[in-house]
Protein backbone atom coordinates (compact mmCIF):
# COMPACT_ATOMS: atom_id res chain seq x y z
CA UNK A 1 0.00 0.00 0.00
CA UNK A 2 1.46 3.06 -0.81
CA UNK A 3 2.16 5.91 2.13
CA UNK A 4 0.16 8.56 2.16
CA UNK A 5 1.60 12.35 2.76
CA UNK A 6 0.72 12.05 6.21
CA UNK A 7 2.65 8.84 6.85
CA UNK A 8 5.97 11.04 4.81
CA UNK A 9 5.79 14.30 7.40
CA UNK A 10 5.17 11.50 9.90
CA UNK A 11 8.69 9.58 9.13
CA UNK A 12 10.11 13.04 8.45
CA UNK A 13 9.51 14.06 11.73
CA UNK A 14 11.32 11.04 13.58
CA UNK A 15 14.39 11.53 10.96
CA UNK A 16 14.39 14.99 12.48
CA UNK A 17 13.82 14.28 16.06
CA UNK A 18 16.59 11.89 15.90
CA UNK A 19 18.80 13.75 14.93
CA UNK A 20 18.34 16.06 17.58
CA UNK A 21 18.99 13.72 20.37
CA UNK A 22 22.24 13.96 22.11
CA UNK A 23 24.73 11.85 21.56
CA UNK A 24 24.47 11.51 17.63
CA UNK A 25 27.25 10.19 15.76
CA UNK A 26 27.91 12.30 13.16
CA UNK A 27 28.15 9.25 10.71
CA UNK A 28 24.42 8.74 11.70
CA UNK A 29 23.70 11.90 11.20
CA UNK A 30 25.12 12.17 7.88
CA UNK A 31 22.84 9.32 7.22
CA UNK A 32 19.86 10.62 8.49
CA UNK A 33 20.33 13.81 6.61
CA UNK A 34 20.60 11.98 3.47
CA UNK A 35 17.16 9.96 4.25
CA UNK A 36 15.47 12.91 5.11
CA UNK A 37 16.37 14.77 2.36
CA UNK A 38 15.42 11.69 -0.47
CA UNK A 39 12.24 11.50 1.85
CA UNK A 40 12.02 15.07 1.09
CA UNK A 41 12.36 14.76 -2.23
CA UNK A 42 9.70 12.20 -2.61
CA UNK A 43 7.30 14.62 -0.84
CA UNK A 44 7.70 17.39 -2.87
CA UNK A 45 7.35 15.16 -6.21
CA UNK A 46 4.16 14.23 -4.46
CA UNK A 47 2.75 17.70 -3.97
CA UNK A 48 3.65 18.41 -7.11
CA UNK A 49 1.54 15.90 -8.89
CA UNK A 50 -1.45 16.54 -6.71
CA UNK A 51 -0.75 20.38 -7.46
CA UNK A 52 -0.59 19.20 -11.21
CA UNK A 53 -4.34 17.72 -10.89
CA UNK A 54 -6.15 20.73 -9.37
CA UNK A 55 -8.42 22.20 -11.30
CA UNK A 56 -11.14 25.24 -10.58
CA UNK A 57 -14.35 24.48 -11.20
CA UNK A 58 -16.06 27.73 -13.43
CA UNK A 59 -19.51 29.33 -13.07
CA UNK A 60 -20.51 27.41 -16.60
CA UNK A 61 -19.48 24.18 -15.51
CA UNK A 62 -16.14 24.27 -17.14
CA UNK A 63 -12.86 23.37 -15.23
CA UNK A 64 -9.68 25.07 -15.74
CA UNK A 65 -6.23 24.92 -14.52
CA UNK A 66 -5.83 26.44 -11.07
CA UNK A 67 -3.11 29.13 -10.72
CA UNK A 68 -2.51 31.41 -7.67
Amino acid sequence: MAKTLEDDFKELEEIINDMEQEGVALEKSFELYEKGMKKLKSVSDKIESVEKKVVKLQEDGSFEPFSE
